[in-house]
């Protein structure tokens, strides 16, 4: 018994040296390199993780920024998340230079646990998956090719709302965000809209959601192991479409360009090959987690501030009316319609300064450089954090307070409004994003009132913002001839 604890204390001594020696050679330029930002870097292995994951789990995720941008530096400060030496950049300056030092400086990163969920990021790398997605997206979305959407954003509101809301007195309106987001999504890009069908892999979509940027312990329970498992039963089914949809194009019942899937099933790359059915499983299983999981955010929360401020409501609420009433019976949005919604986007965009969906992104660094008189060693990761202007009273006066005017003529400075990022990293899917806001906050808005159930239900982030209840509300049909 003496000599098997013996064996446990030196085999325990032994991980204990590997892990710091991994942990020295990792961030080594921690102890070599003069002049690095000041902070700290935590403890051996998990470095500051837990307290940066931890703070939005209890609901305030500014304040992992904003109590080291007090104690070290304004502008720049150094810790180490998901096992990397970070330099997390503050205020609209960082913005601006991350921006728009785009691979020149700094280039994308993605913690391990990205690479682990697509296994197709491992055969290249992430980096290099992500610019094959940049050259296939803009055809789709950019606002001349979504026009021809609008209608089905408006048909698809209609449906949900008169499906998941009408006849009902309490609803939760997170969980039924979603549903709205993500069918709409499988209908855009794979040209999916059968319940039974979306039903199969729309379940498991928060798990992978909750998981994808988590601590990447594979281990049964832990929200990594969710992650992955979740992504492996959405990517079997996404292989059946695939299956399907090459058949149907043999066959001339699809075409093209009908959508995303067809694109990519038809392209061929500069050698003249196909993308393979993996590759364009993992490509798509991305898309459908950037238009479901931020935009339900967005939605959820313009429902809750729309509830807090009855004036705000009254405006947005005047707005669409107008559109309404201009439309002939059964006839639905048109791209003139959106470009009214001036007020009502700019409600989104307030919604998304005090909660944005992205919290922030890390990029990483090409060359060692200097940034506001700091060394950044090569390899470095870097981040910045829309908390880090949002908020901040140099930039928008009285921040805490909810006000849509502040987009009104030029809005705010450059640099610090960054809910999309910004620079040649900035979401693609802006756009996409807009139309189907605004199309559910018109058919919300025509249909209803309403009121919050809780007054001071906890908002937490993981990794998006979420009421912890959903945000339930009680709703108000407005009279037939109001």
């Amino acid at each position: 018994m003496e000599l098997f604890f013996l064996y446990f204390f030196l085999g325990f001594l032994l991980f204990i040296l590997l892990s710091l020696q991994i942990v020295f050679y990792k961030n080594k330029s921690i102890f070599f390199s003069a002049n690095l930002p000041p902070g700290r870097t935590g403890w051996p292995l998990l470095g500051e993780t837990l307290e940066f994951l931890s703070t939005g789990w209890r609901g305030h995720p500014e304040k992992f920024v904003y109590d080291r941008m007090v104690k070290y530096s304004q502008e720049c400060f150094k810790t180490n998340i998901l096992g990397e030496p970070v330099a997390i950049v503050c205020g609209a300056t960082g913005n601006k230079f991350l921006f728009s030092n785009e691979n020149k400086l700094v280039t994308a990163w993605w913690p391990d646990s990205v690479n682990k969920v697509f296994p197709t990021s491992l055969q290249t790398n992430s980096k290099e998956e992500a610019k094959k997605m940049r050259k296939l997206l803009p055809q789709f979305l950019k606002a001349e090719a979504l026009q021809r959407y609008i209608g089905i954003m408006d048909t698809f509101a209609q449906r949900h709302f008169a499906n998941e809301w009408e006849n009902q007195k309490e609803i939760c309106v997170f969980p039924l965000a979603k549903r709205y987001t993500f069918w709409l999504a499988c209908r855009l890009f794979l040209s999916v809209e059968d319940p039974d069908h979306i039903a199969r892999f729309a379940g498991p979509f928060h798990l992978l959601a909750a998981g994808i940027i988590s601590i990447p312990i594979d281990f049964p329970g832990t929200p990594f192991n969710k992650a992955i498992k979740a992504a492996e039963l959405i990517r079997k089914e996404l292989k059946l479409i695939i299956k399907q949809r090459k058949i149907d194009l043999a066959e001339k019942k699809a075409t093209p360009t009908q959508d995303i899937l067809s694109h990519m099933l038809t392209i061929t790359n500069e050698n003249g090959q196909n993308m393979t059915e993996m590759d364009i499983a993992d490509k798509i299983l991305g898309l459908l987690i950037g238009g479901h999981d931020t935009a339900s955010v967005v939605i959820t929360f313009i429902v809750k501030y729309l509830a807090e401020f009855p004036h705000i409501y009254n405006a947005v609420y005047k707005e669409q009316m107008e559109i309404a009433k201009s439309k002939a019976p059964g006839e639905l949005l048109k791209w003139e319609d959106i470009q009214k919604m001036k007020y009502s986007w700019n409600v989104a965009c307030e919604v998304m300064r005090l909660t944005p969906p992205q919290q922030g992104a890390f990029r990483e660094a090409m060359t060692e450089f200097t940034y506001a008189g700091f060394t950044i060693p090569k390899g470095w990761k870097l981040y910045w954090s829309a908390y880090s202007t949002h908020r901040d009273p140099k930039y928008f006066v009285d921040p805490e307070k909810f006000d849509p005017t502040r987009f009104e003529g030029n809005g705010p400075a450059p640099y610090t409004y960054v809910p999309f990022g910004g620079g040649p990293r900035m979401c693609p899917g802006k756009e996409y994003a807009r139309l189907e806001i605004l199309a559910f906050m018109h058919n919300v808005v025509k249909r209803f009132r309403w009121e919050k159930l809780l007054a001071n239900e906890k908002i937490i982030v993981d990794p998006f913002p979420v009421p912890t209840k959903g945000l339930p509300i009680r709703l108000i049909p407005h009279n037939i001839d109001e």
